[in-house]
């Protein structure tokens, strides 16, 4: 029988991933990291003399904290009690975008946490891969949650009948991420779990979702 599905971002919804990503470039890679607008390329300085680091170095530094560094990230705050609480009355799946290879260590990332839920990776907006995601489980009602508008915009172009959270639960950037519901592309902007819950189950269960 179908129930509700909620799809859900990791980084920063139930894992910190920019925290550790600095913690790790300040030991090891000699780069510092300050992200004080919505600018994640221009965030990333070498330390020795503050220069940029190129966007293709970038990438090369975010693989090798993915493929060696997820040890390091942590669950935010209420996140692994929300998210199980949701779990026992409806389906919670993972969407996530990172490269598909990375699909099981993603999942036991989040079992380590005590999060057990099927993984999905995507590269690129999120729509489509939602949208699979939906034909398969075909839910009484489903609800997204996503970190970034673009994700949210996405979503609702291609299936718009979706409830959409926009949480950013990392305070070091939430500021600097425009809001998706500002924007039209999501029902709300909550970025702590405690606020966050009850306004899911109210509409996953509620009469007037």
């Amino acid at each position: 029988m179908s129930r509700p599905l909620i799809i859900s971002d990791c980084d920063e919804v139930l894992l910190h991933m920019v925290a550790p990503f600095r913690d790790w470039l300040a030991e090891k890679e000699g780069v510092t990291f300050k992200m004080d607008k919505a600018d994640f390329a221009n965030a990333l300085r070498y330390s020795a003399d503050g220069s940029a680091v190129p966007t293709e170095e970038i990438w090369n530094l975010l693989n090798r904290f993915f493929d060696t560094e997820m040890y390091r990230q942590q669950a935010i705050a209420g996140a692994v009690a929300g998210i199980n609480t949701i779990a026992e009355n409806a389906d919670v799946v993972i969407l996530t975008n990172l490269n598909d290879h990375r699909r099981e260590t993603r999942t036991q990332q989040l079992a380590d946490v005590g999060i057990n839920a099927r993984v999905f990776t995507n590269q690129g907006p999120k729509g489509p891969a939602l949208k699979a995601i939906l034909d398969e489980y075909k839910p009484t009602r489903s609800l997204f949650i996503d970190d970034l508008p673009q994700h949210h915009d996405s979503v609702g172009q291609l299936t718009p009948d979706v409830i959409r959270l926009h949480l950013c639960g990392e305070p070091m950037i939430a500021p600097h991420i425009d809001c998706a519901h500002q924007a039209g592309h999501a029902h709300a902007r909550i970025d702590q779990w405690d606020a966050a819950l009850p306004w899911i189950l109210e509409q996953m269960h509620g009469e007037d979702a």
